[in-house]
């Protein structure tokens, strides 16, 4: 399963998005935060903190492919994996 952790309104969360829609893999999508360079307000206290301990980082996209054990922060990485794995 993908899991995106990410924020509507994110240039490079919409590049993730577009990537999974265009490959056609179905995805859970998280909101934890609004975006921002420092980090925008927090929308759901349990689903950043599930971001922030699954990854250490605050920072979006952020994407978990729970069956190949991976995780990936950066919009290019993320489509670059998305590509090679579900391209």
């Amino acid at each position: 399963m993908l899991e995106l952790y990410q924020a509507e309104g994110c240039p490079f969360c919409a590049k993730a998005r577009q990537k999974l829609t265009e490959l056609g893999v179905s995805y859970v999508a998280h909101n934890p935060r609004l975006p921002g360079e420092e980090g925008g307000d927090v929308l759901n206290e349990q689903t950043y903190r599930e971001m922030t301990e699954l990854g250490g980082q605050d920072q979006i996209p952020f994407l978990i492919d729970t069956d190949r054990e991976e995780a990936l922060y950066e919009s290019d990485a993320i489509v670059d994996y998305l590509e090679e794995h579900y391209g």
